[in-house]
């Protein structure tokens, strides 16, 4: 995955903790919507245009950013690692989800793409998040929300996206949710 990233970005792959980064020509670029954003700045594909439209794209970018991710983040951690059972907690995080999935359904029943005509970076940080929506939200994944399922089933097909998916299988990633999981996702619930 390393080398097949250099080839296309000409960048390094960095680990400095859990956010994803990059490394280039010595700077470190992290956040995935900040590297979605410098990664069109360097190669122009998928760059938000100039006006209105880049207006659009930002605030799509941004509303997945701000509020997809965070919620989605904290809804998998309430419902599947949280070690006590907290239903608050867990209404509360899968209510914003499913809020946030409706706006973003009915934006889409408007438009082909989240931020209009063009498939954007807006579109790419959304599937992330819809690539598992199944385990956020059980067996019903999308399935509330047809057009956000239209999205996601075009990305999908997308070349970068089948081999996204694929890549899944063959990263060596932890499957075990144990102590050693534990310590590294959430530090700040051990004594040092």
């Amino acid at each position: 995955m390393e080398q097949w990233f250099r080839n296309r970005c000409c960048a390094r792959l960095v680990q400095p903790g859990r956010a994803p980064a990059i490394e280039e020509d010595g700077k470190v670029v992290f956040d995935s919507n900040a590297i979605l954003l410098h990664l069109t700045d360097k190669t122009g594909q998928f760059a938000p245009p100039a006006g209105a439209e880049r207006a659009d794209v930002l605030s799509w970018l941004f509303f997945v950013a701000t509020g997809v991710s965070p919620f989605s983040g904290q809804a998998v951690h309430f419902v599947h690692m949280c070690p006590e059972d907290l239903p608050y907690a867990k209404n509360r995080y899968l209510k914003e989800v499913e809020r946030h999935y409706s706006v973003m359904d009915k934006r889409l029943g408007e438009t082909e793409w989240l931020a209009g005509a063009d498939y954007s970076i807006a579109d790419i940080a959304a599937w992330g998040w819809l690539n598992v929506a199944g385990f956020i939200l059980g067996e019903t994944g999308l399935s509330r929300w047809p057009n956000l399922e239209r999205l996601h089933t075009a990305i999908s097909a997308r070349p970068a996206a089948a081999r996204a998916n694929a890549a899944k299988e063959t990263l060596p990633f932890k499957k075990d949710f144990d102590d050693q999981a534990a310590r590294a996702l959430f530090p700040q619930n051990f004594a040092t």
